[in-house]
């Protein structure tokens, strides 16, 4: 899991490396939001994936969302997330 600088500071990026387990690949993660889901069930939910190896996220359902992260060639999933918790804070002490 590597975070890389952007000019934003209300973005991230993020490249995780998949783990090996047999042939396959995975996360070492679950995958939670899409859409279709209640964001009041997802404890992650004042961050949200931007983008998934360049692939816009910001409309998909739960399960689009489970795909693009869990496809099997790719060995690295780059995301671009957006912190709302930074973004409340700047915006915060702006009004200070």
């Amino acid at each position: 899991l590597n975070y890389i600088p952007c000019e934003n500071e209300m973005l991230s990026k993020v490249e995780i490396h998949k783990l090996r387990q047999g042939e396959n690949l995975i996360l070492g993660f679950s995958i939670g939001g899409g859409i279709d889901q209640d964001p009041a069930q997802n404890p992650f939910s004042e961050d949200k994936t931007d983008k998934v190896n360049g692939w816009d996220m910001t409309m998909v359902t739960h399960d689009q969302a489970r795909k693009r992260l869990t496809k099997r060639n790719e060995e690295v999933v780059r995301l671009l997330v957006t912190r709302h918790s930074l973004q409340k804070a700047v915006q915060q002490s702006m009004m200070s």
